[in-house]
This record gives C-alpha cells, structure tokens and sequence, in this order.
C-alpha cells in the first residue's frame, strides 16, 4: 500500500490522469485530476460549502489558494477576477502540475502554481481562500497559518473551511488567540458538517489623534 498523503511533496503512486466535470464560478468546465492529490474525483463538500459562503473575490491585486490540490478555488479566482494575479500555493507537485495544466485549458494566464517558498516575500494579499489540509496534524496547520495569515493587506480577510469533527471550532479559539492584535476571526457560517471561517485584518490605527476641525 502506498505511503503517500495529498500532501506528500513527490506522491510515489501512479498518476493515473483522469477527467473531471465541474462548476467553477458559474462557468461548466472539464479539468484534468489524478491520483496522490487531494479530492481527485470531485469538487470535495468543504470547498463546496466555503464556495457557498464566501463574498465575490477581490478584483484586483494578489488572492491566495493555500493548499490548492487540483485547484477549483485557484481556477474560480482567476475566473471571478480576470485581472487580479492568483497564487496557488501547495507543496504537492502533482497538484500544482495539474493546476497550470487546468489553468492554461482555461485559457487562465493569470495564475501561478507554485510552492510556498516559490511566493516572493514582498506580496501580500487581498484575500486568501482555503480549505487546509487538517490532516498534517495540528502543528504544521498551524506554522501554516502563521506564515500566511499575517501576510493578509489591511482591511482583507481569509476564509477557511474546516470540518467541525476534524476542530473547527478549537481551530477558531487559536487562531483567535494567536492573532488578537490587529485580527478577529469569527465563524461565518455553517454547513454540511463544516464551518466557514472569516480571519479579518483590520487596519493599523492612526499614529496621531485624527483632528475634527
């Protein structure tokens, strides 16, 4: 039986290519999966529900997908926001293979598939959609968070699906007491078993007192 996890770096199992039909931001598309990779047969119930109940995405500027796996939240970014450069971020090469192979089908140009240490330092983030993967066990999802969340431009938020069963709501209180200075964090919504999860960065406060004259 085969050791690999959809996060493995280099899955050692076949890759056994395979077609899959879906919706990705209203738009009927035919995509290229795999094996070794997160999901690989369908659009998984999480990112359903996170797709669900999550706002248009930003317009413009830098949107992230941690943890992209074939990539429908990547592939429905760069659809909703044609002009804003989208990051897919996944330490799985299969996935990221699969990515800019779905992308440039897509006639996606705006697009990178990449790992994380790939993400130039100085870019921030207008948004960051993710469905993380809970199954690297508390402390790696948590480095995870750490390095990206602050990365979020004032005035923009993340939103995390995450299975309740699997601690949503533990994940919740941490991230709430790891990133009380300038962030809140609530839960957004609920559904199928999942909770959706709003991070907002909120602006710095002014340096001096602001006059009303």
């Amino acid at each position: 039986m085969s050791s690999d996890h959809y996060f493995s770096a280099s899955p050692a199992s076949p890759e056994k290519l395979r077609t899959l039909k879906v919706t990705l931001a209203g738009r009927d598309v035919e995509l290229t999966t795999a094996g070794g990779i997160f999901s690989p047969d369908r659009l998984d119930t999480g990112t359903a529900v996170l797709f669900a109940h999550t706002p248009p995405a930003p317009s413009g500027g830098n949107l992230l997908d941690l943890g992209c796996g074939w990539g429908p939240i990547a592939l429905s970014l760069a659809i909703e926001s044609p002009h804003a450069t989208v990051w897919a971020v996944d330490v799985n090469e299969r996935a990221l293979d699969l990515v800019r192979r779905n992308a440039e089908a897509l006639g996606l140009s705006n697009v990178n598939a990449v790992k994380p240490g790939d993400v130039p330092e100085d870019v921030s983030f207008r948004s960051i959609r993710s469905n993380p993967p809970i199954r690297v066990g508390k402390n790696e999802l948590h480095s995870l968070l750490e390095r990206w969340i602050p990365r979020l431009d004032e005035k923009s938020d993340a939103w995390l699906v995450v299975q309740r069963n699997l601690g949503s709501d533990s994940l919740q209180r941490w991230i709430a007491a790891s990133f009380h200075e300038g962030f809140s964090v609530h839960r957004a919504a609920t559904g199928k078993g999942y909770r959706v999860l709003k991070i907002r960065r909120h602006g710095s406060p002014p340096t001096e007192p602001i006059s009303l004259l």
